[in-house]
């Protein structure tokens, strides 16, 4: 959630980087500057009538005192009237309040000033090229979804029959390869100094709100019925960033580093025709995730760190990748900076995104109200929250079968994954 202090201190500046997100935006904020001066207006109303109700307190029982209770009854008249006013009074300011919470709510975060002005991923900036060449194959490279079906590993038509459209199943060597995947990217960031976590698939609905899902993108949230107000995550990013939501830390415990392996669920709801076929777009996936909390001075470090961390992944895997720069309009709604991998994808010819990383700066802090405390301070300052897949795993079974595979119809395992996969080579299985 941005800052209603921010906007009504510096409503030009604010509005004009909200505007390079969406000129929509605009709209909202200066919406929300009219509500909260109308708020503050009837604040300054009701702490007047307030006043005036404690001095006719004062004045009744001096009256009553001297002149008796008749004497009284006409001052009575005139608090009574105006306690009914500071009670209507109440009702609008708190009305106004909710009105402001929701706007407020609904608008994303700032875009960092190093964050390039954009409306779409036309826009978008290449940053890093990277060094591994693009694979050359001396036949027509097979999609994933032919390879895996071929190799008996992956099976969409069983899974639409368990399922429905957008699942996969994956057996045999293919159940095998993405527990391994799993395992040496939990592994490489473990030893990079992230606390591995095992989070629940299930979160409440502040949860959601805290980092933004909700109210936003409720149509993509899978909703469990029967249950209160719960959902099944779309990322880890959720249940870690929220682990210290409501607290107050200690500056020198920052930063922290968290990672988690966790199925992740989506609706998909906008994207209908996208991506039909294969593991790109599905209703249930596998993701590791990192999350960092951090001071404000240091976040943005921290992102290239993070962004880094996801790299040499793809970079052990052997995957050629890029790293874009995402613009304005682009990014991600609780984002401030997003930096996304793309991996290459021969049956394409084209890079498709793997990771996407993320400083939210204070923006979700506000909003689950975590904060810290520097040593010898008076208050406390909002921390900051940084996300990044570390990185998808159904994309990074995909990019294998795709830049790895033969001519024959095997798939070579890369070095990094073969002491966890058991062997060197994926052929069909007899």
């Amino acid at each position: 959630m941005i800052d209603l202090k921010t906007l009504t201190a510096n409503p030009q500046e604010t509005i004009a980087r909200l505007s390079a997100r969406n000129t929509n935006l605009a709209q909202m904020a200066d919406k929300a500057l009219e509500l909260s001066r109308n708020y503050k207006a009837a604040l300054a109303e009701a702490e007047t009538l307030r006043a005036k109700r404690n001095d006719l307190a004062k004045k009744i029982g001096l009256l009553r005192a001297k002149e008796g209770a008749a004497a009284a009854e006409e001052a009575m008249k005139e608090a009574n009237a105006l306690k009914e006013i500071m009670a209507a009074k109440e009702e609008q300011t708190a009305a106004l309040k909710k009105e402001i919470d929701g706007l407020l709510a609904a608008i994303p975060n700032l875009p960092d000033s190093s964050v390039p002005a954009g409306r779409d991923e036309k826009d978008n900036k290449i940053v890093k090229e990277n060094a591994l060449p693009l694979p050359v194959f001396d036949f027509e490279p097979k999609d994933h979804h032919e390879i895996g079906e071929a190799l008996g590993i992956l099976d969409f038509e069983r899974a639409a029959k368990l399922s429905g459209s957008r699942f996969a199943l994956l057996r045999g060597d293919g159940a095998k390869l993405e527990r391994s995947i799993i395992s040496f990217m939990l592994d490489m960031h473990a030893k990079k100094g992230y606390r591995e976590f095992m989070p629940p698939a299930i979160v409440n609905a502040s949860a959601l709100f805290g980092t933004g899902q909700l109210p936003k993108f409720k149509e993509d949230m899978y909703h469990i019925d029967g249950e209160g107000d719960q959902y099944l995550i779309s990322t880890a990013e959720i249940p870690l960033t929220n682990l210290h939501g409501g607290e107050v830390l200690a500056a020198k415990d920052l930063p922290k580093a968290f990672c988690a392996y966790t199925p992740c669920f989506r609706k998909e709801a906008g994207a209908y025709g996208k991506d039909t076929r294969g593991l790109i777009r599905n209703h249930q996936f596998n993701k590791v995730e990192l999350v960092w909390l951090a001071k404000p001075e240091e976040s943005m470090g921290i992102l290239e760190r993070m962004t880094a961390d996801a790299e040499a992944v793809l970079q052990a895997l052997g995957l050629p990748f890029r790293r874009i720069l995402l613009c304005a309009g682009d990014m991600g709604f609780s984002s401030a900076k997003t930096y996304d991998l793309e991996v290459w994808f021969p049956s394409e010819n084209k890079f498709r995104e793997i990771s996407s990383c993320s400083n939210c700066t204070d923006f979700q802090a506000r909003r689950m109200d975590l904060r810290f405390k520097r040593e010898g301070a008076k208050g406390t300052e909002l921390a900051h929250t940084l996300n990044g897949s570390g990185v998808a795993v159904g994309r990074t079974f995909a990019a294998i079968l795709e830049n790895f595979q033969q001519q024959d119809g095997s798939v070579v395992i890369p070095k990094a994954l073969q002491p966890y996969f058991g062997k060197d080579k994926i052929i069909k299985e007899v």
